[in-house]
């Protein structure tokens, strides 16, 4: 039983895998990132970076308090000023609190980005 050479289906040599055909199949990425390992490993570096988090975040608590004396703890000067009591009672019970969820709001979201910030540079 002689096979024909025709008839023999021609071998190809694989050389570079591709998905789908649509290119290079990915790397897998490595189970541990680098910076993840430094941290979980208690490094000076893995210090460094929880370091960083731990700045930013107490930058943005101590950037809030400083808006809240501001704007709160400047109350006592404007209400000193001659007003009638409608006025003053109405900047104390509906004035303060859009100004205290402000602040709030924005030091939630600032904290929420350094947090996100932080987990892009760890994992990368």
């Amino acid at each position: 039983m002689s096979e024909d050479p025709q008839r023999r289906p021609r071998r190809e040599t694989v050389t570079y895998a591709t998905a789908l055909g649509d290119g290079p199949v990915p790397r897998p990425r490595p189970h541990h990132a680098p910076a993840r390992s430094e941290i979980s490993e208690q490094t000076t570096l893995g210090h460094t970076y929880v370091r960083s988090l731990m700045r930013s975040q107490l930058r943005a608590a101590l950037t809030g308090l400083g808006a809240l004396v501001l704007l709160v703890g400047s109350l006592p000067l404007l209400l000193a000023l001659p007003a009638p009591e409608a006025v003053v009672w109405g900047v104390l019970g509906v004035g303060v609190h859009p100004v205290v969820w402000a602040v709030a709001r924005w030091y939630v979201r600032r904290a929420e980005r350094n947090e996100r910030d932080f987990t892009v540079l760890v994992e990368r």
